[in-house]
């Protein structure tokens, strides 16, 4: 058999460390970083400093660097580069069917230590049999993954037994009552029981993809999985735009002159005699009086560090001039601010800016893992530093990332009409409805998350409806486009961007851009689909209740608003499009009104 190989991207965004994958003939886990092989000579590294500090803050160290995962060599003669996968699990059924003892399909669980070369050796038959691996295991929300204890599960607790096991299918759907696990001795169980709480005892901490011997101490509750199900390994993926920080050229010459000459400056007078000495004017001469006096009272406030990852997105996309970055094939980032004149229509009066982006670069990183919930990003692009996550490495000093180039649309809502809709009595009932829901999921799933506020369930559903109508046009996949949503209330920020991008010279193929030169049309479009679901009326009249499937969700559904997870920024969680088009319900919290 080749070797199998994956994308490089998806070593990052789907199969990273601690993901199981079926192969043809076996199945694996990816092993920890430090198991991952380069050619020294010649280490891919990314360039990306705002997600360096993000993620050196995340994982508490010193240094951290991006590396892409080693690329495949193109010559025999190269330095052999790869990504180890070990084994796993290491429990197997044997294909053949026990023949005559049971009018259900029978057959043998056996120990990996049991196999030669891969086959079991029946000792009656003396044939060689063919096995798969068994397709559950057990595993916790911190990441820890580990075989079922199935002598223990099927006796209920410590055994002494030593007897052949068996998995017997009992039915033909798969579900797992149907499924029992039976012992020689008599002992069986149904599956199903070991999906209650804590059948399945507490959680070993076990890491098998950083190699043997790694397990860690954990108190949580094991949970049944299957391996191959989409709940089993959730990345945490931290990433920025390439988009120049327009405030840290200003704050960083502040900083250098804060303890001689600024530290007490209080007014623009004080500050213009400040500048006539020679060092301040040599650091200040390309920023204004402005500029300055602002990052003073940063600095003064402690705001010059750490800002949020769209924070300096927005700003940047905002405070700049009409045109920004670079037009040139090898660059990073090139924009151009749309005259209004050009999309200026009733129905686009709370948008005040629209900025085409030709060019953009995106730099993701995988930071860890999580199993059985996602823990990714909050509203503001960040990772929690308490979050329960696995760890990629036993000494993490990188992380793997890739570059993604790509174009996008960006959309800047006006802060005043969004703070008056926001205001509005009925909006506040219908966001204390969310907020209900809300506050019922994170009972369940003791998450530390805030509730978002009704301003990004409208911003986030009015993207998700715009990302669908121009996905009908812009000549790319629906789930190739992705989202990015701001909204800042204290600073008045809010706005959306749509945008797309791959590895490859994909992601620059122009459909995004000149779906932005008709943004009025596209906008108009996305209402008018909004106000009407095929679910209807049950999607529109839905109220997220106690133990309900859609907690984080008012009106929406598969139907209207919800996407591939690829392309969402929240895995489609946060979505109500009541609060921008009307409804069949008639609620009277529209965001846009009189639009449709």
């Amino acid at each position: 058999m080749a070797q199998p190989q994956l994308r490089r991207s998806q070593l990052v965004t789907t199969f990273g460390p601690g993901c199981m994958i079926d192969l043809p003939e076996h199945s694996v886990i990816v092993a920890g970083l430090d198991h991952w092989r380069y050619d020294s000579s010649r280490i891919p590294v990314i360039e990306e400093p705002r997600l360096v500090e993000k993620l050196r803050a995340f994982l508490d160290r010193e240094t951290v660097t991006l590396r892409t995962p080693p690329p495949a060599p193109e010559h025999p003669s190269e330095p052999r580069t790869d990504v180890t996968a070990w084994e796993f699990p290491n429990w197997f059924i044997v294909q053949e069917l026990e023949q005559g003892k049971s009018r259900f399909r029978r057959r043998r669980l056996v120990f990996a230590a049991t196999l030669e070369n891969g086959r079991y050796r029946d000792a009656e038959s003396r044939k060689q049999l063919s096995v798969v691996p068994v397709r559950f295991v057990r595993a916790c929300p911190r990441g820890h993954v580990a075989d079922l204890d199935w002598k223990g599960f099927v006796h209920g607790g410590r055994t002494e037994c030593m007897r052949q096991l068996w998995i017997e299918e009992r039915g033909t759907s798969g579900d797992l009552s149907q499924v029992w696990v039976m012992c020689d001795c008599g002992a069986q169980r149904s599956m199903a029981e070991g999906a209650g709480v804590k059948a399945l005892g507490f959680c070993n901490g076990g890491r098998p993809w950083l190699g043997a011997n790694q397990n860690e101490k954990c108190d949580l509750p094991s949970r049944l999985l299957i391996r191959s199900a989409s709940n089993a390994y959730f990345p945490q993926l931290l990433s920025v735009i390439s988009i120049p920080d327009t405030r840290k050229p200003v704050d960083d010459a502040v900083k250098a002159l804060w303890a001689d000459f600024l530290s007490d400056v209080e007014t623009i007078d004080e500050l213009a005699k400040v500048r006539r000495k020679p060092t301040p004017a040599e650091r200040l001469q390309d920023h204004s009086n402005a500029d300055v006096m602002a990052a003073i009272t940063r600095q003064r406030g402690g705001a010059t560090t750490a800002r949020k990852v769209k924070d300096v997105e927005f700003a940047a996309l905002t405070e700049a001039a009409d045109e920004m970055g670079a037009d040139v094939p090898e660059g990073d980032f090139y924009a151009r601010r749309m005259p209004t004149d050009l999309w200026r229509a009733p129905w686009m009066k709370p948008i005040v800016n629209v900025v085409l982006i030709h060019r953009l670069r995106e730099v993701v990183a995988l930071a860890g893992f999580t199993r059985c919930e996602p823990q990714g990003p909050d509203i503001q692009g960040e990772l929690s530093v308490d979050a329960k996550r696995a760890v990629l490495a036993v000494d993490q000093t990188w992380v793997p990332a890739i570059e993604n180039r790509g174009e996008g649309v960006f959309l800047q809502f006006d802060p005043a009409a969004i703070r008056s809709w926001a205001e509005q009595a009925k909006v506040i009932d219908r966001a204390r409805v969310l907020e209900n829901g809300f506050d019922d999921w994170l009972k369940e799933k003791k998450s530390k998350l805030d509730f978002p506020n009704a301003i990004y369930y409208m911003l986030h559903s009015f993207s998700h409806l715009l990302m669908t109508t121009i996905s009908l046009e812009c000549g790319y996949p629906s789930s190739s486009i992705r989202e990015r949503i701001f909204c800042m209330p204290d600073d008045g920020n809010f706005g959306i961007l749509i945008y797309t991008g791959s590895s490859d010279a994909e992601g620059t193929l122009g459909g995004l851009v000149a779906a932005g030169r008709q943004i009025s049309r596209h906008v108009r479009r996305a209402l008018e689909y909004g106000t009407l679901c095929s679910s209807d009326p049950v999607c529109a009249y839905h109220r997220p209740v106690e133990h309900d499937h859609q907690p984080l969700h008012g009106a929406a559904c598969h139907g209207c608003l919800l996407v591939a997870e690829t392309s969402c920024e929240q895995h489609n969680d946060y979505l109500d499009r009541a609060l921008v088009v009307p409804t069949v319900e008639g609620l009277g919290v529209e965001f846009f009104k009189g639009v449709v």
